[in-house]
């Protein structure tokens, strides 16, 4: 349902019946439920086909509503400050006296938390009481879904609402940091690292394959379009589709571009669609131009790296 007030109401009253819904944020859309709730959290987990060790971020509205649950620090706050409402997601530890329910951490002492910057969303959390726990709204190491017709289609009539608030303007998953010790990125995603270090002036560690699953994305198979992927293509095979990261004057039919003009925050935008706009129509194979590995050309190319792994 496209947005508005009366949408978002009829959107709470599933989320209190424990049902799980579709909402849009500004990374990718995300599968809801009440995050307090153990029957709703393990409707995610399968609803997704999820392993139950891999945790799920939660989102909030304000600090205030995180301090119930959580411990917050000076490098949480520096970072806040720049970057939330934003996509990048903390690693916090969580209070003993938290409502939130044991299968979202997997029983684990910490907590994935972050705070959505997409106008429908937060108006969603305006109107409850509790927090959401939202992982991409997909299956399991599939695609994420970026318009709401991607959760449609990778979910049909099992969950009960979608709200539609667009394309993502993103596109990517959140960048995901440690922060209960020394700060540590676990996940690459829409915030460049480079604008981390330079708020919190320390050095940032990377453990972005981790076998100990603290934060999503981790995964050795992720984002896979469910057909196979080969990156740092100069000549596909004729019967693979090429995604190519700018335009060009020659346009094959199996040529797909993520940006006019080489630009990778559009790159980042639309990978995911064309991904999977691309395995609708057919194609066995694709095959992947060389990325930038720089700025969101990492995360593009660790996110294509792991889909590659099919």
């Amino acid at each position: 349902m496209n947005f508005n007030q009366s949408n978002i109401k009829k959107a709470k009253k599933y989320l209190d019946k424990n049902y799980c819904i579709g909402v849009p944020t500004e990374t990718v859309y995300g599968l809801a439920a009440n995050a307090y709730s153990n029957i709703a959290v393990k409707r995610i987990f399968k609803l997704k086909n999820r392993p139950t060790n891999n945790p799920l971020i939660v989102h909030y509205l304000s600090i205030d509503e995180l301090k119930k649950d959580c411990v917050i620090n000076n490098n949480f706050i520096e970072l806040y400050k720049k970057f939330s409402p934003g996509p990048i997601t903390y690693i916090l530890k969580l209070k003993k006296d938290s409502k939130i329910s044991k299968f979202v951490t997997n029983k684990k002492k910490n907590l994935a938390v972050r705070f959505p910057n997409h106008k429908v969303f937060k108006n969603l959390l305006k109107e409850l009481k509790y927090p959401l726990a939202a992982p991409s709204a997909n299956i399991s190491n599939r695609l994420s879904s970026v318009e709401a017709s991607d959760v449609r289609e990778e979910f049909g009539s099992k969950i009960k609402y979608i709200l539609n608030g667009g394309k993502c303007s993103i596109g990517l998953e959140s960048t995901i940091i440690n922060l209960t010790n020394k700060p540590t990125i676990l996940r690459l995603g829409g915030i460049d690292i480079s604008k981390i270090r330079k708020i919190l002036n320390t050095k940032i560690f990377i453990k972005i394959n981790s076998r100990k699953k603290i934060a999503p994305g981790q995964s050795h198979l992720h984002y896979s379009p469910g057909i196979p992927l080969k990156m740092n293509i100069r000549k596909p095979q004729k019967d693979a589709a090429f995604v190519l990261i700018k335009k060009r004057k020659k346009d094959l039919k199996n040529f797909y571009y993520l940006s006019k003009k080489n630009n990778l925050n559009e790159a980042a935008k639309n990978l995911y669609s064309c991904l999977r706009k691309i395995k609708n129509k057919g194609y066995k194979s694709i095959a992947i131009e060389k990325i930038p590995n720089k700025g969101l050309g990492k995360a593009i190319n660790d996110k294509l790296s792991r889909a590659s792994k099919y």
